[in-house]
């Protein structure tokens, strides 16, 4: 399962979502940061997911994106 949400996020569609691999990678770090430290999921199905699970499905459902400092609201960012 995690083979299979790690090429997830290497697809040119999520790389488009969040503006490039760098940020991807930032987004991620952030995230799983916040999850070690005690944030709850913003996703429901989550027995049996790693963090990395977890955190890719968060990006492809849309429930978190990277803070880019427009004014416009957004989904919740990090």
């Amino acid at each position: 399962m995690e083979k299979k949400m790690i090429e997830e996020l290497k697809s040119m569609e999520i790389l488009d979502k969040v503006g490039g691999r760098f940020k991807l990678s930032s987004l991620i770090q952030k995230r799983m940061t916040e999850l070690m430290e005690g944030a709850r999921p913003l996703i429901e199905d989550t027995e049996g997911k790693t963090m990395m699970e977890i955190v890719g499905q968060e990006i492809v459902r849309d429930k978190i994106a990277i803070d880019d400092g427009t004014d416009k609201p957004k989904k919740p960012s990090l």
